[in-house]
């Protein structure tokens, strides 16, 4: 018991700001106080799933960010993180009993919109809720640009390579529906690494080779780019490089730069409805870098910033080595708890707090004796 106290208490200290990053890299690219149904499909944005409003067994609907404060406050809300082309659902048909309380005015269905088991909490291959209370092994969750359903680590069919965060993932029932993938996967993800040894052929012998004539197969394509009559796609099929297909796939970053877009190629891919992928601005990392700005500027624009401003330097200083003494102390303070095995209790803190205002009545009294 006294080591869980100590790692908790620790870890609430030193964990706090990443937290609050990854929460920012999420919401903050979203809007908390506004419904997004006026925008339309949203090119991305962070959704939820009600599970009081729309259980299994009825319609799929999903809702921003807004209405998940607003309209669902308090109810069984499964987190979505991110999904493109959104358009929110809260309060149109698939809502019998709620009606929107930020923008009710809504057609009675978003016939672009779609839909996984993800919105009736379900994710990957093996169909299990997140968290899972009966799944005892630890593994990370890693979404699919593609189909954008959440798979565990070892249900992908390869080795997931250490650095997942740098990398965008296709899963392999994507990858199969469109066959033209694995050819850019065998010049710009590299060979695969399944999960079980393959037996036989010469795709993993020749790799080293192969990865060394990426380059040379891509560049001669690219500097024709500007010629209507070359493409891309059609000269990597013709060298005949190939990789084992299966397992997902990992791709490297601006691996969407080199994927040909001659007008063929953009035909395939519109119809694939898989045009995002010249688009670098749809990743889930230019999102998370757009909602790490926003925060950015909004605690530029905070009021106590704006309190500071107006005072002179000497005040300012006070002012901030004040907070940082209070931050230090109070760090200090939880920390003895912590390397004591203890449960701190609301009289601790109180304790805490008026020894704070006992050490300020004192500078404050040693100030003005000061002064006279």
């Amino acid at each position: 018991m006294c080591e869980e106290q100590t790692v908790s208490l620790v870890d609430v200290l030193e964990e706090d700001e990443e937290l609050e990053e990854e929460a920012s890299a999420v919401l903050a690219g979203s809007d908390s106080d506004h419904c997004s149904y006026p925008q339309g499909y949203v090119k991305r944005q962070a959704l939820y799933a009600c599970n009081t409003c729309t259980p299994k067994g009825g319609e799929a609907a999903g809702v921003c960010l807004a209405c998940s404060y607003k309209c669902h406050e308090g109810h069984d809300l499964f987190e979505l993180y991110t999904k493109r082309n959104f358009r929110c659902d809260c309060g149109n048909r698939k809502f019998t009993e709620l009606q929107c309380k930020l923008f009710p005015d809504k057609d009675e269905v978003n016939s672009l919109n779609k839909y996984s088991h993800n919105f009736f909490g379900i994710y990957c291959t093996c169909s299990r809720p997140y968290p899972d209370p009966d799944d005892q092994v630890e593994d990370e969750m890693i979404q699919c640009v593609v189909c954008e359903d959440w798979l565990h680590g070892r249900h992908l069919g390869c080795v997931v390579p250490d650095c997942v965060e740098l990398q965008e993932m296709i899963c392999e029932s994507c990858m199969n529906k469109n066959p033209f993938l694995w050819t850019y996967a065998a010049h710009l993800a590299g060979a695969a690494v399944p999960v079980k040894e393959e037996t036989g052929g010469d795709s993993n012998t020749d790799v080293p080779n192969k990865e060394e004539q990426v380059d040379d197969v891509i560049e001669p394509s690219c500097k024709r780019s500007r010629e209507e009559s070359s493409c891309r796609l059609k000269e990597l099929q013709e060298t005949g490089q190939k990789r084992v297909q299966s397992g997902a796939v990992f791709w490297p970053s601006a691996w969407r730069s080199k994927l040909c877009s001659c007008s063929t190629c953009q035909e395939r891919l519109s119809e694939a409805d898989l045009s995002f992928l010249f688009d670098e601005s749809d990743t889930v990392l230019a999102y998370e870098k757009k909602g790490k700005n926003n925060e950015q500027k909004e605690q530029g624009h905070d009021p106590l910033m704006s309190a500071l401003d107006n005072l002179n330097r000497v005040q300012q200083l006070e002012i901030i080595h004040g907070y940082n003494d209070m931050k230090t102390e109070l760090k200090d303070f939880l920390q003895r708890f912590a390397s004591e095995g203890k449960v701190v209790t609301p009289d601790d803190i109180r304790q805490f707090f008026e020894q704070q205002q006992s050490r300020k009545r004192r500078r404050v009294d040693a100030g003005r004796f000061y002064c006279t």
